[in-house]
């Protein structure tokens, strides 16, 4: 058996190719949309990839089964109750898919989403301890699926939670210890609460060790997977629902280099400008109305946190990334991109009065300003649980997914100041409310980190 996990760390996302060595027959599981990288290995070793598997409809990320099945022929497999525009092969509950001495065994797990399966993988046919069990986001390292995104729209939170509970306790649970856990996503993704760096566990492992596997009763199941989930980025039900349809395939030569006036005139014909570079060289100077969506961090679910895909975009991207960039925006669905500049320095150059300097302030600042008459109003972008360890006494909580959503309980004409933990989004939640045509926005340097240094010095 050849087995080979895939991680891609922007979108704490696995994707696995299976086949028979001796048969030459494989399988991949849980694609991205950029295919590459599946094809050279499968070329490189002789595979033939004659079928795609999706664990569920993906949310957070377009799936490549569309690329994979235009470029190989290959079949495209879901759960039996996935509903698709495009023809798929409908996986039964104990479906066998045999590779040669390798099999493939459907195990349904619905309560991510009404459709979501798991996949046994067994060396030899009959092996009564299967190598592994590909869980997509039913079950992850140290957590579970949330039940309660918009790709499960028309089913309730604790429909899917008691779907999950016996998914989860009465299936997968059900396995020997000894099976190997490969799950879709890692730590960092918004798919659950408390997902592992380990990109892999066992059945035995997360018996002991994940909270959501211990015994329990399928109301305290239901009450503890439900409460406490981070807000959904904005694009999940988009990416949830496009997953579904016929849509256009991934084309890397999509990503075109614009020289400094094609760059402007695609801006002021309405493209919003995607600034990829890091906080402070956009803070040192971008065009006016810009959106700064680091490239270091988690970019791509960032971008569709505070951006739409409805509208075009061009980006400015670090030197050496600017396709790569494209490529992670193609990722979610983002295919409305007109392209990079080229070279940034001349379009900055060129832009003449449209180019804008990011207020940013200490933390020390930011404590002298507090004490005004007319203070600015702090508003907080981190996550729930991070606020519940800390905050600036008085601030808004506007968590930056919701962001998008809420920004009219800002107050237009009161300076605002923005901050999160470090630095990284609150430089994209301030260009966001810039954009939006809030003019006295400035955001915090060093986050919440250095406001509790600052108030550790003046308690003395």
């Amino acid at each position: 058996m050849f087995f080979a996990q895939y991680y891609l760390d922007c979108l704490s996302q696995a994707s696995y190719l299976i086949a028979d060595e001796t048969t030459g027959r494989a399988v991949v599981v849980d694609p991205r949309r950029d295919v590459d990288q599946y094809l050279a290995e499968a070329q490189a070793r002789g595979f033939t990839v004659e079928g795609v598997i999706n664990t569920h409809f993906h949310a957070d990320f377009l799936a490549g089964h569309l690329e994979l099945a235009a470029r190989t022929g290959a079949w495209i497999g879901y759960g039996s109750r996935a509903e698709t525009e495009y023809p798929i092969r409908k996986l039964a509950d104990g479906e066998r898919i045999v590779l040669g001495a390798v099999e493939l065994e459907v195990v349904e797990t619905p309560g991510h989403t009404p459709e979501s399966i798991s996949v046994l993988v067994r060396e030899r046919a009959g092996d009564p301890v299967p190598y592994g069990v590909l869980t997509g986001d039913a079950l992850f390292v140290g957590d579970v699926g949330r039940p309660d995104l918009l790709a499960s729209a028309g089913v309730s939170a604790e429909e899917l939670g008691r779907m999950l509970y016996d998914s989860v306790h009465r299936r997968l649970m059900a396995l020997p210890d000894e099976v190997r856990v490969f799950p879709a996503h890692g730590a960092g993704s918004a798919c659950g609460k408390n997902l592992s760096t380990e990109r892999q566990s066992t059945i035995g492992e997360q018996r002991a060790t994940n909270y959501a596997c211990a015994p329990m009763g399928e109301e305290e199941f239901v009450a503890l997977v439900t409460a406490g989930q981070p807000a959904a980025p904005g694009y999940f039900g988009y990416d949830a629902e496009l997953n579904r349809r016929v849509r256009g395939l991934f084309d890397r030569a999509s990503a075109v280099a614009l020289a400094a006036a094609e760059f402007l005139a695609a801006r002021a014909g309405g493209a919003v400008v995607v600034d990829a570079r890091d906080p402070y060289a956009f803070a040192a100077g971008h065009l006016r109305g810009a959106v700064n969506v680091p490239a270091d961090g988690r970019f791509a679910e960032q971008a569709g946190t505070v951006l739409s895909p409805d509208r075009p975009l061009v980006v400015i991207a670090p030197e050496g990334q600017e396709v790569e960039t494209v490529t992670r925006l193609a990722r979610i669905g983002f295919d409305r991109v007109g392209g990079y500049a080229a070279d940034p320095a001349a379009v900055l150059a060129a832009a003449g009065g449209e180019l804008r300097i990011a207020d940013r302030r200490t933390a020390a600042e930011l404590r002298a300003r507090l004490a005004d008459a007319e203070p600015p109003l702090v508003v907080d972008v981190r996550g729930e649980g991070e606020r519940a360890a800390g905050r600036i006494e008085g601030s808004l909580h506007l968590p930056l997914a919701e962001l998008p959503a809420r920004m009219g309980e800002i107050p237009r004409e009161r300076a605002v100041v923005v901050h999160c933990a470090g630095g990284h989004r609150s430089s994209i939640a301030a260009s966001l409310l810039r954009h939006a045509g809030h003019e006295r926005v400035a955001d915090l340097l060093g986050g919440y980190a250095a406001w509790e240094e600052v108030e550790r010095a003046a308690a003395g």
